[in-house]
């Protein structure tokens, strides 16, 4: 098919490679009002400010009997890493412009799932985190709360058994948890 065109000296041709190289650069030069058309937004999901350039996680701490002795270590450095893989922000020992703390505030294991003959069929595992996060630059997103997960293992199983297999999960649902309320704002 060809169309005439009246500002100019040759005819256009409407063929579907013209059509699909013309939509590619229509959307590759329209892209940015795309992403920016709703405020500030990067691909991990965080909703944070462009002012907002460091975090701290300062050092957790056990607030409660039970539970291995380095958990509350690992769950600062697990939250470290997490904010250094999904955002921009450089990480400061104190005094950034985000600052997470906290305390295991729960370390408990409680039966789940009765059977029948009024035992438990499976334990579960709860781990629970009160966090306090500051946000030096909006202190509207300043919280103080609780985050909780678990894990289930056999009945017939100890606590030592399953203790290895079911804190990484535990501590990397957690981490999310955390991270969604403070960075991503949900």
């Amino acid at each position: 098919m060809i169309l005439k065109n009246k500002w100019a000296k040759w005819p256009l041709r409407a063929d579907s490679n013209s059509v699909k190289k013309f939509l590619f650069l229509f959307l590759v030069f329209n892209s940015s009002v795309f992403l920016s058309g709703c405020g500030v937004y990067s691909f991990t999901g965080t909703n944070l400010s462009p002012d907002i350039k460091t975090f701290s996680v300062l050092n957790f701490t056990m607030g409660t009997a039970g539970g291995p002795s380095d958990l509350p270590q690992r769950l600062t450095e697990d939250l470290k890493e997490y904010f250094q893989r999904n955002t921009s922000l450089t990480s400061q020992p104190g005094g950034g412009d985000l600052v997470l703390e906290g305390s295991i505030t729960g370390y408990d294991v409680l039966p789940a799932a009765p059977t029948a003959n009024d035992q438990a069929g499976l334990n579960r595992l709860n781990v629970t985190v009160q966090v306090r996060y500051t946000n030096a630059k909006d202190e509207t997103k300043n919280f103080d709360q609780s985050f909780t997960y678990y894990a289930d293992f056999p009945q017939d199983q100890t606590l030592n058994q399953n203790e290895a297999r079911l804190l990484p999960t535990i501590r990397e649902n957690i981490v999310q948890q955390i991270f969604n309320k403070s960075a991503a704002d949900w």
